[in-house]
This record gives C-alpha cells, structure tokens and sequence, in this order.
C-alpha cells in the first residue's frame, strides 16, 4: 500500500495506471466497518482502489464538531493495508486549499434545501468543495458512498454532472451495529449505554416501514412522540423525502422512491440515519 501527502507525487503515480480503472473512497478517518465496506465494493469492481483520509474543515459549520473529531491515521492505515487499498492520501490543508481555506459556492437548488441542508449551513458547499478537489486529483472511473449519509449521496451524484464528469457515484448499503445503530466515527464518542439508547432511532425507522400503510402523517407523530419521550435524545428533525430530490413528500412515491431521515443528538453527539422504502 502506498500513502501519498501531496497531490504532485499521487497525479504522478496515478498517470501511470494506464486502462486500468480507479476505485475511490473519500473519507475523514476513523475508520469503521462501513467505510471498510466501501474498500470491499471497490476491490470488487475497480484494479485500483484509492481511499484519501481528510478531516476536511469547510464542511464542518460547528467549531467543536470540529474540533472533537476522532483521529487515528496509524490505526486507519493498518485497517486499510488489511483491507487491501492500493493507495492512501493523506494530505495537509494547504495541499487541497493552498493559502485560503475556503468553500467554493453551489447551487444544488432543493436537493440542499431541507434537512443536513438547514440545519448545517455551508455544510454542503465545504463537502463538494473537497470532493470536487479530490476527484480532479484522482480522477477515478467509481467513487464509492455510504448510504447514511443519503442526501450527501445525492449531492455527489449532481455534483458529477455539474462537473460533466463521466465518474459513477456507486451507493454502499449502510453497516450497523449489532443493536442497528448505524455506523459512524461519532460512535466513538457514546457511551456504551448512549449506544444502546441511541439504537432507537433505528427502531423507529423499523416501525415506519413496517407500518408504511399508516401514512406519513400517523408515522411522523408516532416517531416524534416516541423519542422526545426519551430524555437522553434531542430529536433535530424528521423527514419523509422524495429519495432522488430529497424534497418533502406528504404521500408515498413508488416502492423504493421514498426514503426516511432522522438526525438527533445523544449526550451532545450529533446522529444521522435514514431508510429507503
């Protein structure tokens, strides 16, 4: 495996891999077992896999998020080498933004209107902006996202073809605890009884699709009562969206249209889930 801190000396090993196609994997580090699933997809379909690790500051619009984020290159490094990925960037800030840090301003239109949209404000801007970075340097023919984050995930995709780029955004299937809490470098930072505890939001995604026939309006009151009633989670919103334009939708789209989005805080700890039905 081989780790690259500046973007000249990566360009210059990846000029010479020919026709062979590129796997990518963008990540902030502390790696878990969803972000190894996506080394996994790509070792699959591409000859080469590449996974960068940047704590990449424009995205964050909370200084202590920031600030608090786990880090842990060597133990990210010895998982990666284990997974079997090619190639590792790792590079400083000054190698992606050069003198300023800063974002570059989209127009996403609706897609980046509601949920992570709102409630993280230039969140969206700060993570295309590093992606769009990232994918200039790499160039990979597949880039490979988690579904957990499913409106970053339709984000991408616009990305892509607001760049004309011929880049395929390939979606992962989220990997959960055992409890169904979904993966995340946050967990870190919970408890192992706010793990416990931060499983019912999971729960409540669970009961929506299997009481889809109760309508949305019915299963958006049930799941608000059900965790503010829980003391220990501050319940941020809860969206039944369009799954391709990540809209608001007051009635069912067709099977697999539709998709669920909750974000809540345990013990200061900001969660994110969702589930496509």
């Amino acid at each position: 495996m081989l780790l690259f801190n500046n973007k000249i000396d990566l360009i210059k090993n990846l000029s010479l891999v020919n026709d062979r196609t590129i796997g990518f994997v963008p990540t902030m580090g502390g790696l878990h077992d969803g972000h190894l699933k996506l080394i996994q997809e790509s070792k699959k379909k591409c000859d080469i896999t590449v996974c960068s690790i940047f704590i990449n500051p424009t995205q964050f619009n909370n200084l202590e998020d920031f600030s608090n984020y786990p880090s842990s290159l060597d133990n990210d490094l010895e998982k990666l080498k284990k997974a079997g990925c090619n190639i590792v960037y790792n590079p400083k800030n000054k190698d992606l933004y050069g003198d300023k840090i800063s974002s570059k301003k989209f127009n996403f239109g609706k897609l980046a209107c509601y949920m992570e949209g709102e409630f993280r404000p230039g969140h969206f801007d700060g993570v295309a902006t590093v992606v769009e970075k990232l994918f200039n340097i790499i160039q990979p023919s597949i880039a490979f996202f988690g579904e957990k984050d499913l409106q970053q995930l339709q984000i991408i995709k616009a990305l892509v073809k607001n760049m004309g780029s011929n880049i395929h955004v390939q979606s992962v299937s989220t990997v959960r605890e055992s409890n169904g809490l979904a993966k995340s470098t946050r967990n870190k930072r919970l408890s192992k009884n706010g793990r416990d505890e931060a499983a019912e939001i999971y729960k409540c995604l669970v009961y929506c699709k299997k009481n889809k026939h109760n309508g949305i309006s019915q299963l958006k009151k049930h799941v608000l009562q059900r965790l503010t009633n829980n003391k220990n989670i501050e319940l941020e919103y809860i969206e039944f969206v369009d799954l391709e334009k990540m809209t608001p939708i007051k009635k069912w789209k067709g099977t697999n249209k539709n998709a669920i989005c909750i974000a809540a805080y345990h013990s200061g700890i900001r969660l994110i889930d969702n589930i496509i039905l």
